[in-house]
């Protein structure tokens, strides 16, 4: 038999007596207001409220309330109206406390503490609503049994930036999730994370401006029964809308806002005063209010001001265009919107946005990954919705590598190969009959490999290249890379130069060191190296001073030590300013370019300079870089936004061709095999060229962020099948199909500790082993820490022993360099 509500309070009386307190005025009400609902056989809710109890309160209501699963209270809620200061263990004690009738947990705002809030995500809870809003978290990681929730709220976490890998695996019932105004940005590791949750159908990232909840928007004339019963089709009226909103866009009345965007981040970034190596999942000592943010803003864009009122940016849900054709999935200016017809309904115009919203193809991507999704930002997902999804997703992302179309397990690959049988993307002719399976060849045997494993991990593996200070066993010294290159023949080695004009030669698969330099007088930075082929150990380095010199790597010290080692070193004329070089394939020469117009051309076996070059473009040379296979021809990257491609044998007076960008272009190289030219210019302009005469082949989609000083690097990867771009405003790593340009994955690099955003100083595509790099990423904050990540996208997160940074400190360098 059920303990009446009687009871219940006499015991509530008899603990509190028994522990010498008096009893709290909110729980004597709660119980007389259950009391109330019991007499007018209505459903029993029990209200706790939070911010009427002091800490002493708590342990009496635990002990009651451990056997209200016996009582005749249906529910329980726990609420708050005001902050309150109750110690985060015992809340959470009160909330296990009560287990099957939990239902609503209202945490927003809340007190608690680092360790309290990561038990509570890993340990789990019975209620059915939860709501987080202005938390603290950064990665989340709800992994704990929430058997029973179906509606969570983490808007205003402004410090979320990610999901952990195995967040959600326990949360079968979840069907409403709002994440409004975090800064969530990666598609792939978010919607992997969104498709464990079997039950989700209302998800948002932004919200109309006339909505509270996750739900389809109130304004719609769609019959709510339809999208009850699961008839969605009569969403299918958007499309007429969604031409008007294509009018505006063409008409110029919409304008990309992604700039402001960044400032916004940038904003956040910067506010951050302390540095931590922390790197838990909840994060306090960086976690901002909005306060102060718009008069943050106003000092850069002071126009803001007009608009302030409207939170900072809106989204839209529709595909926009821009004037060339390519879709740019979602956001505008404000300052636009007294041109937006009135035709377009206030439904439409979206608030509280997460970067994640202004993604390129951002709403296609979700509905397309997502099938079970209904409602996505308040707007209905209708039929034609899902089917232009589907043609945007196939357009603009690789489902997997080498566009496989499914999933196939390793053991399955091995097993077709064995048996010599055909792969299993490629299609038969159901009227042809092979009497014998056709055998894999090698290459599609690895891309089948590669796709099973690579389709497998939405977070891959990312390790930092091993403290060497430990390994010496010298005194602890902390390096500050610059630049490094793979070596062209020995798959183990690796040199990285120094901010500090270090010079670093290691083994990166196990972590020893092979040969050390230290910098020779005042400190300078190592911006150029370039191994020669033919004599594999020895390197071209250059310093940011002008020092050129030829190192054998057997001459150096293999341990960590002030003293200068290479005794026969060949040093070569200055080249002022320097931020490039490069040895050409029979190792006879080498080139040289820097702050200037001007190109200088060195003989290895003389160790003379042959002659210099001059003004071989309009403003200053960021890289120039030979041809793998011919040793004569190099290409050259300027920032009067050309790109030149010369013929030492018809000398330099005349470019063989000239290709020109819309920004200035910070850097180019070959492709292996010499038939393509890539070049990055500022601010995420990347374009595939036909080495043989500078025609466009491929210009890859990647959403520029509106700054100038957003410097990008691209290099290939896996031969020549992908590319691989990063820049030194974003923490991305984007992988991109050479030949189609489809989108492939996105790293996001994540910093240890508060405020520690990460950019991208440069990177490189391991030449031995397919889908893997290394990154050289830096953190925005000019006085921390800079490292080589390597980025293994065959194998998962879950594998990595410690994604460690070093406690080194670097300043940010927006110079050029390869």
């Amino acid at each position: 038999m059920a303990i009446n509500l009687f009871t219940l309070e006499a015991r509530y009386l008899d603990v509190c007596e028994r522990q010498n307190q008096l009893p709290n005025a909110s729980i004597l009400s709660g119980f007389y207001k259950a009391k109330l609902q019991k007499s007018r056989r209505e459903q029993c809710n029990f209200q706790v409220l939070l911010n009427k109890l002091k800490d002493i309160d708590v342990p009496p209501l635990i002990e009651v309330f451990s056997a209200v699963d016996l009582s005749e209270i249906d529910i329980v809620d726990i609420l708050h109206e005001s902050p309150y200061q109750l110690t985060g263990e015992l809340v959470l004690s009160l909330m296990r406390a009560i287990h099957q009738k939990l239902r609503v947990v209202d945490l927003q705002d809340s007190s608690f503490g680092k360790g309290s809030l990561r038990d509570l995500l890993h340990g789990g809870l019975t209620c059915e609503v939860l709501n987080l809003r202005s938390s603290h978290i950064r990665k989340l990681n709800m992994i704990g049994n929430f058997m029973h929730l179906h509606n969570l709220n983490l808007d205003f976490s402004i410090s979320l930036t990610s999901f952990n890998e195995e967040c959600f695996t326990c949360m079968p019932k979840l069907m409403r999730l709002s994440m409004c105004e975090t800064r969530i940005v990666n598609l792939w590791t978010t919607s992997a994370a969104l498709s464990k949750l079997p039950s989700l159908v209302e998800l948002r990232f932004q919200n109309c401006l006339c909505c509270n909840d996750t739900a389809s928007c109130p304004t719609s004339t769609i019959d709510e029964a339809n999208y009850l019963s699961g008839d969605v089709s009569g969403s299918d009226h958007l499309d007429s809308l969604s031409q008007e909103l294509l009018y505006s866009r063409r008409e110029g009345m919409l304008s990309n806002s992604y700039f402001v965007h960044s400032l916004v981040n940038h904003a956040l970034q910067e506010s951050a005063t302390e540095d931590s190596s922390d790197d838990s999942e909840v994060d306090f000592s960086s976690h901002q209010q909005r306060t102060g943010l718009e008069e943050l803003l106003s000092d850069v864009l002071p126009e803001l001001g007009e608009w302030a009122e409207l939170e900072n940016e809106v989204s839209l849900g529709a595909m926009i265009p821009d004037e060339e054709g390519s879709a740019l999935g979602g956001a505008f200016n404000l300052r636009h919107m007294k041109n937006t017809p009135d035709t377009i309904p206030k439904k439409y115009i979206s608030h509280h946005p997460s970067p994640i919203c202004f993604e390129k193809h951002y709403r296609e991507y979700m509905v397309a990954t997502l099938p079970r999704l209904k409602v996505l930002d308040n707007l209905l997902i209708g039929k034609k919705d899902r089917e232009m999804a589907k043609i945007i997703y196939s357009q603009y992302y690789e489902y997997l590598p080498y566009n496989r179309q499914r999933k196939e397990s390793l053991i399955s690959v091995l097993h077709k190969r064995e048996m010599g049988a055909v792969a299993g993307h490629l299609q038969k002719s159901p009227q042809l009959k092979e009497p014998y399976p056709r055998r894999m060849n090698k290459c599609s045997i690895s891309r089948s490999i590669c796709s099973a494993k690579v389709g497998s991990f939405a977070w891959p593996l990312l390790h930092s290249v091993p403290d060497l200070c430990s390994i010496s066993g010298e005194e602890a010294k902390s390096f500050r890379p610059r630049q490094f290159e793979y070596h062209p023949a020995m798959s183990s080695l690796m040199v990285f130069g120094t901010l500090d004009g270090e010079l670093v030669v290691m083994n990166h698969e196990n972590g020893k060191l092979v040969g050390y330099l230290p910098s020779l007088g005042t400190l300078n930075s190592v911006l150029g190296l370039s191994w020669l082929r033919r004599y594999p150990s020895k390197l071209i380095a250059g310093s940011d001073n002008g020092s050129l010199q030829l190192y054998d790597i057997n001459q150096m010290a293999s341990v960590i030590t002030d003293r200068h080692r290479c005794s026969d070193a060949v040093t070569f004329d200055d080249f002022e300013q320097l931020t490039s070089v490069h040895v050409n394939s029979t190792d006879e020469h080498f080139i040289a370019s820097g702050y200037s117009k001007n190109v200088a051309l060195y003989d290895i076996g003389s160790g003379r300079r042959l002659q210099v070059f001059t003004n071989m473009h309009e403003g200053h040379i960021n890289v120039v870089k030979f041809a793998h296979h011919s040793p004569s021809i190099f290409a050259s990257s300027s920032f009067d936004q050309d790109i030149k491609m010369w013929d030492l044998r018809q000398g330099p007076h005349k470019p063989c061709y000239t290709a020109s960008s819309s920004r200035g272009n910070v850097m180019v190289c070959f492709s292996p095999d010499d038939q393509y030219l890539l070049s990055s210019a500022v601010d995420n302009e990347v374009k595939q060229r036909l080495a043989v005469d500078g025609r466009l082949h491929m210009k890859f989609d990647i959403m520029p962020t509106g700054s100038a000083h957003n410097y990008t690097r691209s290099y290939y990867m896996n031969g020549r099948d992908y590319i691989i771009s990063g820049s030194c405003d974003e923490n991305i790593v984007r992988v991109c199909c050479a030949q189609t340009g489809r989108r492939l994955r996105d790293i996001s690099l994540e910093g240890k500790g508060p405020g520690n955003s990460m950019f991208v100083q440069s990177l490189r595509g391991d030449p031995y082993r397919d889908f893997h790099m290394s990154v050289l990423a830096a953190y925005m904050r000019p006085c921390s820490k800079s490292q080589i990540i390597k980025v293994n996208l065959m194998a998962s997160s879950d594998n990595a022993e410690d994604y460690h940074y070093n406690n080194q400190r670097s300043r940010k360098s927006c110079s050029m360099g390869g």
